[in-house]
């Protein structure tokens, strides 16, 4: 008697595919197009380890999976229905791709024999719609073509220059059936390659000549060194040499704050003037934008030598000009460069390292002084000098807003040490609203750590909804810290210094986001007191809830809006 041969459909392709891939989570809102996958995750795909997380709005599902990416260095996977649903997801995708985020955007199309009627949700060219905010796209009718377009969109993703990548598959491929085990599924290292391209020798020795024969050397640190792990090799590297380091705000965590050699993020601090005084600067991956108030005069300077190290070819040269280009991913460039290195003698003492270590010393006493007072309505200084002393040592920080994230910035590394992919922030977009999901998705990729997340009360605002969800997900010492100036503080800042106070749409009314907090099953509390702070956050710690302080702050101008200000 012949065997029943068993078929499987295309949701069951995708899962099987995405299994390969060791994806844990799927973040998105269902579609009836996605039926069969849902299907698929039901019958089998949980007990081999995947799920869906169900969000209230689509946008926080990509951020929840951006964020993901940021702090496990992997791929985030986020979905939307088709219309609509990917429509949705645009800003979210949008912020990942700014910032050189891995995620893999899923959206189904409508099934063929409906093209061009204006069915229900269609008529949208979600590749073209998609395209300027993505690396790669791909669209699929049949099922066959299923794995080789998920081999390919993973490959674009991680691949080089990480960046978000589009998967569209028709309702006729997820519906279609064929016999089990007769596509090719590979496991990942079949597919693409996970060993990293080694720069020439030549550049390599070009490189330390230039940083041997300076005298005022820098390394700035971005968010490729990130993206590369490569933040022990730039450690070593730099107290080899005795070279001071600062970062980009991607950049936050790759070299800590116990090694002297650290001076600061840009553009806060003692950062700018290594910058504005250094002759030889090393910038791993890094791309002068706006936060480093773009490589230009007067805070950098054309007589400096630049070595420009960057995974992206475009990248090299694009916003100052380069003594030497090199294209290659940082820790293989700083695993060579120590090889290098260390056949010469140690460096033991550098009188300019000493004095940006000086310069860097006076700039955290001088800010743990200025955010330690005890003045009411609560300085914003003061709230996130509390958050950051208060905060676990390994604990995960997000910051989501303008002035209140400026104010973040200029703190950022002063406290405590920042652990690589601890520091979570849209900043190439300047997007608002990813509070609540980047914790939700940064409390699921990392749940024996502590999540917290500063934000303004307009950006707050934005993805409130989704604390319902971070409920529903039982998530625990996750702590949301809404700084309440009731105003939309950036705009106003402006508004203040160029604008003469001639204030418009930049005030909110009063509101409570605690009690706000509390009606979807959070613990909430607001907070008036700066010496209520500490405890506030304790009680907010203990509650066994995702927790949501509202601290009613002053509306104040950050050192860093003013600074970035007179560079713009």
């Amino acid at each position: 008697m012949t065997e029943e041969k068993k078929m499987i459909n295309g949701g069951d392709v995708l899962i099987e595919c995405l299994l390969k891939e060791n994806v844990k989570y799927m973040f998105g809102i269902p579609g009836g197009q996605f039926m069969t996958m849902y299907d698929a995750i039901y019958r089998w795909g949980k007990e081999k380890g995947i799920n869906t997380i169900m969000f209230r709005h689509e946008q926080a599902a990509a951020h929840a999976a951006d964020a993901w990416a940021r702090v496990t260095n992997t791929p985030g996977i986020c979905f939307g229905t088709v219309g609509p649903g990917a429509t949705h997801l645009v800003p979210g995708i949008g912020a990942a791709w700014s910032d050189n985020i891995p995620v893999v955007a899923i959206v189904p199309q409508v099934n063929a024999a409906l093209d061009d009627s204006f069915t229900l949700q269609g008529n949208l060219d979600q590749v073209a719609l998609f395209k300027p905010i993505t690396k790669y796209q791909r669209s699929v009718r049949d099922i066959e073509r299923i794995p080789d377009a998920v081999q390919k969109v993973f490959r674009e993703a991680t691949g080089g220059r990480p960046r978000p990548v589009l998967l569209e598959i028709n309702v006729d491929a997820f519906k279609s059936e064929i016999e089990e085990g007769t596509l090719p599924i590979f496991e990942a290292e079949r597919y693409r390659a996970f060993n990293k391209p080694a720069v020439d020798q030549e550049s390599i020795k070009r490189a330390f000549e230039l940083l041997k024969n300076a005298e005022k050397p820098l390394i700035v640190s971005g968010g490729g060194v990130a993206r590369a792990g490569a933040w022990n090799e730039l450690q070593e590297l730099a107290e080899y040499l005795q070279i001071p380091v600062i970062t980009s705000i991607m950049g936050v965590g790759t070299l800590t704050s116990n090694s002297k050699c650290l001076i600061g993020a840009t553009p806060a601090g003692a950062g700018m003037q290594a910058v504005m005084e250094s002759d030889v600067v090393l910038a791993l991956g890094c791309k002068f934008s706006f936060t480093m108030v773009h490589g230009v005069e007067p805070f950098w300077k054309t007589s400096q030598k630049l070595i420009q190290v960057d995974i992206d070819p475009s990248i090299i040269g694009r916003a100052k000009p380069v003594t030497l280009g090199i294209v290659g991913d940082c820790q293989m460039f700083l695993q060579q460069l120590l090889e290098e290195v260390k056949n010469t003698e140690k460096v033991q003492n550098r009188e300019w390292l000493e004095k940006m270590a000086t310069s860097r010393e006076r700039y955290v006493r001088t800010t743990i002084k200025k955010s330690s007072k005890d003045k009411v309505p609560i300085m914003p200084q003061r709230l996130i000098k509390d958050v950051f002393d208060f905060m676990d040592d390994d604990a995960i920080v997000i910051v989501d807003g303008g002035d209140i994230a400026a104010f973040a910035v200029e703190q950022i590394d002063v406290h405590k040490p920042r652990p690589p992919l601890s520091t979570v922030q849209a900043i190439g977009m300047g997007h608002l609203g990813t509070a609540v999901p980047y914790g939700i998705g940064a409390k699921l990729a990392k749940p024996d750590k502590q999540v917290i997340a500063i934000a303004g009360d307009g950006s707050f605002m934005i993805n409130i909804q989704d604390l319902e969800t971070a409920v529903r997900l039982g998530l625990k010492n996750l702590i949301y810290v809404v700084g309440n100036n009731s105003a939309w503080g950036m705009i106003k800042s402006g508004i203040k210094l160029i604008m003469n106070q001639r204030y418009i749409d930049c005030d909110f009314p009063d509101f409570d986001f605690g009690k706000c907090a509390e009606g979807f099953g959070c613990y909430g509390e607001e907070v008036t007191d700066p010496k209520e702070l500490k405890p506030a956050l304790e009680r907010a710690k203990n509650s066994n809830k995702p927790a949501v302080l509202d601290v009613k702050i002053q509306f104040a101008i950050p050192d860093v809006t003013k600074l970035m200000g007179s560079a713009l």
